[in-house]
């Protein structure tokens, strides 16, 4: 297996001209069934046609993950057109909200409604972390023709093993902190003033000292309805979790899996990698920074990992992209597949395959004390 040094933050692809940005602009689709998704349009100017970059997101889509990633201009400033949709039910799309239920075929609308966007070239590609990571996941999963790369990045690809009970064991803090966040949302785009007060307050401090933590009163009073109550009650793997989570079995795509060592999906975004990497016949690399599930940055904590633990993301995924929807040689397929931040010597190391040790075997030797008594 080999090994070597990268210089990440030195690998991007040559400087190329940054494209002139139209104003942003709000369209709207309609899913199989009549529901109206929202979507913040950004585009290159001038003539000719582009590729298109599609995030889809549960958090209203002026954020656009800008959290982790570089404003959705200045991918459009590369030569895209990009696409940031609000799911069903949530910013200014229509419908019920529910995780991750709707999105295999609200997924597969989208990015066929992308693909046939004015100036677009009909050739579609995704990308977004978390939720917006799984959303690239259920639309590759009905496979549409226009879908080509995907940058999949810290995700609980088994919903049930990687989120609600990584272990076997409930995510209390986790799976609450989420819920209350979700339901907060929920409550204020419905317009519910007292259920929203009560939520965001729970939500900045969590409701640990109910009588029964696990189903706190304020969930219960505001959101009865809420899909934490489902997660609770289905404890074991079963087909509530195999329905929910996404199905790539017979999805085989050019994918950039994006990790941190301290994010709490490390374990999911390790296991779509591994999945994909056994079986597909297209590119799979993956990057694991010393990154929590954000921000992407240098520090975690008081630990500071240097400046090449600066994320290289936005570039790299361009250089991904560029390969897959363009067409260029980017040199990103001569690079090694497995790039993953040794912490301690703090650099960038190059795997051409996801390390695994050598097992070593250790026998135990006594000189004759350990059986005095």
């Amino acid at each position: 297996m080999s090994l070597v040094g990268i210089p990440l933050a030195r690998s991007a692809s040559p400087t190329q001209a940054m494209l002139p940005v139209r104003p942003r602009e709000t369209v709207s689709m309609f899913t199989r069934d009549g529901i109206q998704l929202d979507a913040d349009v950004y585009r290159p100017q001038g003539e000719g046609s582009y590729p298109v970059l599609l995030m889809r997101q549960p958090y209203g889509r002026a954020i656009a993950s800008t959290v982790v990633y570089a404003h959705p201009r200045w991918y459009a400033a590369q030569g895209y057109i990009v696409v940031i949709q609000d799911v069903r039910g949530r910013g200014t799309s229509k419908g019920s909200f529910y995780p991750f239920r709707h999105e295999v075929e609200d997924g597969f609308d989208a990015v066929n409604w992308a693909a046939a966007l004015p100036g677009s070239n009909g050739v579609v590609g995704m990308y977004g972390f978390s939720y917006q990571g799984m959303t690239q996941l259920y639309a590759a999963s009905t496979r549409p023709s226009a879908l080509k790369a995907i940058c999949p990045a810290m995700l609980p690809y088994d919903l049930y093993a990687d989120a609600a009970y990584p272990g076997g064991a409930f995510a209390f803090y986790n799976n609450l902190s989420w819920a209350l966040q979700l339901e907060t949302e929920g409550a204020r785009l419905r317009g519910d003033a007292n259920a929203y007060q009560a939520l965001l307050k729970a939500a900045r401090n969590l409701p640990l000292y109910d009588p029964i933590p696990l189903k706190p009163g304020v969930l219960q009073q505001y959101a009865p309805q809420s899909y934490y109550f489902d997660w609770l009650e289905h404890s074991e793997p079963d087909d509530y979790w195999r329905k929910l989570s996404p199905r790539l079995e017979a999805v085989d795509l050019p994918m950039l899996h994006i990790a941190g060592w301290f994010d709490s999906y490390l374990s999911g975004s390790l296991r779509l990698y591994k999945e994909m990497s056994a079986r597909s016949q297209n590119p799979q690399y993956l990057i694991i920074g010393p990154w929590i599930h954000l921000p992407w940055g240098r520090k975690v904590g008081a630990l500071d990992f240097g400046p090449e633990a600066v994320s290289p993301i936005d570039r790299l995924q361009v250089r991904w992209f560029d390969q897959f929807l363009k067409g260029k040689d980017t040199g990103i397929l001569q690079e090694p597949p497995v790039r993953l931040f040794e912490m301690g010597s703090n650099r960038w190391r190059g795997f051409d395959a996801w390390p695994t040790p050598e097992p070593k075997a250790f026998y135990l030797h006594s000189t004759g004390l350990a059986a005095l008594s």
